[in-house]
């Protein structure tokens, strides 16, 4: 995922976290805030030492990472996103980790509606 679609900067965080709706389920908090002028979403990660080691940590974030890229064409794009994970996150699966996210982002109306009729 390129660097345009993260959050990184320490106000940008804080901007969502004073600003934002949220959801959550056992393996994710998610924050979300609209913003209508910019051109694709924005996504910033944090998993606390709860997690496990550096090496755990890590592997969470590429993981997340590697979700949200597989999820980017049925995102909303004007909004900006703060994914916390939970303990629960440390050593689950690629696909389970996908599937818990879809299951945090459409709690939060985010995903588009896919509609898999059309290509049969």
């Amino acid at each position: 995922m390129r660097k345009t679609f993260r959050i990184k900067k320490p106000a940008e965080f804080q901007n969502v976290f004073d600003h934002h709706q949220s959801v959550a389920n056992k393996y994710f908090v998610l924050y979300r805030l609209k913003k209508q002028n910019q051109k694709h979403f924005r996504l910033g990660l944090s998993v606390g030492k709860k997690v496990g080691k550096a090496h755990d940590r890590v592997f969470v974030k590429r993981r997340i990472r590697q979700a949200f890229l597989e999820l980017k064409p049925m995102l909303d794009s004007h909004v900006d996103i703060l994914v916390i994970a939970r303990p629960a996150a440390a050593h689950q699966s690629q696909a389970f980790i996908k599937k818990q996210l879809e299951h945090v982002l459409k709690l939060a109306k985010l995903l588009k509606e896919e509609n898999h009729d059309s290509n049969q």
